[in-house]
């Protein structure tokens, strides 16, 4: 739960408590002409990206040709997700128009006035669709300047009906166009690892989707907070694509942090943690975190998680890639479990890779 922050004068769980119970979420903030941000919002130094230092050189997010010859797609994607753990992919299946209509689509939502989108606010996502500020919003330090609007596409569909009707539609294409990319990624990416290409399909990794939308309006101190903090995601792949207002995702490299760049018309892939654990390392999930937005036009992103549907289901590293010389590094378990202990905690780096490991004391 939120802590309680005597030192400021104030009890900040009732603070968040009575924010979430306003429905007016970040954008409601921004369009009440709010020149400073609740202090709720404010995060500590340690999430705060600090100023950039002189002279580093520009790091970049690989950007791959999926029309290119396949040897050459399956290494490049394969360098990548074992290095990076992201990058963005171009001339792939999901035409512009799809993309440009459900950014649009979401953008109208988000803007339309407070009390229409009060209908939509809340935080149980038995209908199918959710629309609230941080989903860890009693879990975390502090929140982030952002809005979500959650859709769990998959293994049950929603109900439409609680969906909003600007972006319900472009939300249905967008979820299919989506799903048969992520097949081909994924075929591609066992096929760098040596198994055989349909094995995450088969283990049910298409059939349960979440689509999180996220909406970043200006922040009146941008210094003091984040849009997303950093975190890896839990499944086993991301689809993602933004609007033209970049500069503000970040990736993890080393200890420093790579600009994902807004192209045109490409979609952003990563490595989640599930296939960081089943790949026995081989992939990487990395880091990443989006920066509180400074400027007037709002950035927009939607992302397509990709798990699995069967919650009994045991999951650990492929044989395949298990070894006399590189053993399993990772215990087996239950995917119930694995995302019961996800969203028990906070949105954050490395807690779940680093529990089921095998030379973790605490597991």
């Amino acid at each position: 739960m939120a802590p309680v922050t005597s030192e400021h004068g104030y009890d900040r769980l009732s603070e968040v408590k009575k924010f979430d119970e306003s429905k007016i979420g970040v954008k409601g903030l921004v369009d009440s002409g709010v020149t400073t941000i609740p202090s709720f919002f404010h995060q500590p130094p340690e999430n705060l990206p600090g100023p950039k230092p002189k002279n580093r050189p520009k790091l970049t997010v690989p950007v791959i040709d999926l029309s290119a010859e396949r040897s050459t797609v399956v290494e490049e994607i394969r360098r990548s997700a074992s290095t990076l753990g992201f990058f963005q992919i171009v001339n792939h299946s999901i035409p512009t128009t799809l993309i440009d209509s459900v950014l649009n689509g979401l953008k109208s939502f988000f803007e339309q006035p407070t009390e229409y989108k009060m209908q939509f606010y809340h935080r149980e996502a038995g209908k199918g669709a959710a629309y609230s500020t941080n989903f860890d919003l009693y879990q975390s330090k502090a929140a982030s300047w952002r809005d979500t609007l959650q859709v769990r596409m998959a293994p049950v569909e929603p109900d439409w009906d609680a969906v909003p009707e600007m972006c319900r539609e472009a939300l249905k294409e967008w979820d299919k166009a989506a799903v048969g990319l992520a097949e081909e990624l994924m075929s591609i990416l066992c096929q760098g690892l040596g198994v055989k290409s349909d094995r995450l399909k088969e283990l049910s990794f298409l059939e349960a989707r979440v689509d999180a939308s996220h909406y970043y309006p200006r922040c009146p101190q941008p210094d003091l907070t984040v849009g997303l903090t950093a975190h890896t995601d839990p499944g086993a792949l991301t689809v993602l694509v933004q609007n033209e207002v970049g500069g503000l995702l970040q990736v993890k490299c080393g200890d420093d942090w790579a600009d994902v760049e807004a192209v045109p018309g490409a979609v952003v892939i990563n490595i989640g943690d599930l296939l960081q654990m089943m790949s026995n390392d081989e992939y990487k999930s990395v880091e990443h975190r989006v920066l509180a937005n400074p400027v007037e036009g709002a950035r927009v992103s939607v992302a397509v998680f990709f798990n699995p549907s069967n919650r009994e289901g045991t999951y650990g590293p492929f044989p395949e890639v298990i070894s006399a010389e590189k053993p399993a590094v990772y215990k087996e378990f239950t995917y119930a479990d694995y995302i019961g202990r996800f969203f028990r905690k906070e949105l954050d780096g490395k807690t779940l890779t680093n529990f089921y490991r095998i030379d973790n004391k605490t597991g």
